[in-house]
């Protein structure tokens, strides 16, 4: 995902924990993907969305059932003055 996206920021978290009995627990793990890359600019969220599948496609049939996306061009980010 890095070389595909070249992201300024990007975390994944694991959320399996919170569908515990679910039956897509059994199909995989579900995560969380928080990624900024100026490669957003100008898509909307569907486009952003299909290029961070598109980046993961090998990894999603090794045990991902479920991906909640945020996907944020580095201007949409707040501004934190000191």
């Amino acid at each position: 995902m890095r070389s595909a996206l070249a992201p300024q920021a990007l975390e994944v978290q694991d959320d399996s924990h919170l569908h515990a009995g679910h039956a897509g627990a059994r199909e995989g793990r579900h995560f969380t993907v928080r990624i900024v890359s100026e490669r957003f600019t100008g898509l909307n969220r569907v486009a952003r969305h299909r290029l961070v599948y598109d980046a993961l496609h090998e990894l999603i049939p090794q045990g991902i059932h479920a991906l909640a996306i945020q996907a944020d061009t580095p201007e949409r980010l707040p501004v934190h003055q000191s």
